[in-house]
């Protein structure tokens, strides 16, 4: 890295939301795709169906299942390579049962470029029992105006697939989760192709359970010529209680390339 670099402030987690919106972003690979080379449909649901149902349980912290969907139109594709970002965002709480709005939205890498692709409402519905604290509670207040200097934050949810023996996350996923996070911040941060050039120190701190909720919090601590430090830290939630523990913490150092996959400088100065 140059001597050019420069850090930017220190970012605190405050473990404490107002707001129990989500938002999912993932890369689209060539596995995501159907044989038009876009984004499968049955993956984008899947992607809905979790952000929905992250969403209800951050608000209700119970047991949710989805009820129903509205009728979900696509309008555009998305392609491999691209972004995808679902948000969820309630619109609606009952009694027992609430309304989540998810959006989906592509994103191409150096353009910026979004499209909205689709957007569904579902309904879920919390399961009655001794985890079950009913009315649900009210509505929360939207945040009037947008921070736009709010960390990126992403959420991912633990399933038995990406669990170890001891029925925890899998330390691999987790790295390879981190990992992911730190592409989609350094490329949103400088809009040029980057690749991994090296993982500095992985600290992992505390175990994540299975069905507890991740989230990603990546943000650029340092930016040179050519190259970038991402710090990522992650975050484990568990849904029923809200209960927060910061699980790891890693770095990366991410690269501008050409087409050829040698080392450029950035095409323009990226501030912090």
């Amino acid at each position: 890295m140059s001597s050019d670099f420069h850090t930017p402030p220190e970012l605190v987690d405050t473990q404490t939301f107002a707001d129990s919106s989500v938002q999912l972003i993932d890369m689209i690979f060539p596995g995501d795709t159907n044989h038009h080379g876009t984004l499968f449909g049955g993956v984008a649901l899947a992607h809905m169906d979790k952000v929905a149902f992250l969403t209800a349980t951050r608000h209700g912290r119970a047991p949710f299942v989805t009820a129903c969907s509205e009728r979900i139109d696509f309008n555009a594709p998305g392609f491999s390579g691209e972004i995808v970002e679902v948000s969820g965002q309630l619109t609606r709480v009952g009694r027992s049962s609430l309304d989540v709005e998810v959006t989906v939205t592509a994103e191409a890498l150096v353009s910026g470029e979004r499209r909205t692709l689709t957007r569904g409402l579902f309904t879920m519905v919390a399961r009655k029992g001794p985890e079950t604290r009913l009315p649900l509670p009210p509505m929360p207040p939207r945040p009037a105006i947008e921070d736009e200097n709010a960390p990126l934050r992403m959420v991912e949810m633990v399933f038995p697939t990406s669990t170890n023996h001891h029925g925890n996350l899998f330390g691999g996923d987790a790295m390879k989760m981190m990992g992911k996070a730190a592409f989609i911040a350094a490329t949103r941060f400088t809009r040029e192709i980057v690749v991994m050039a090296s993982s500095s120190r992985i600290d992992f701190t505390s175990p994540i359970r299975e069905g507890a909720m991740i989230e990603l919090i990546p943000r650029v601590r340092m930016a040179g010529r050519s190259s970038l430090l991402v710090e990522v830290q992650m975050w484990s939630e568990e849904l029923l209680t809200g209960a927060r523990n910061h699980a790891a913490t890693a770095r990366f150092t991410m690269v501008s390339v050409d087409e050829e996959g040698k080392s450029k400088p950035f095409t323009a100065a990226t501030p912090l």
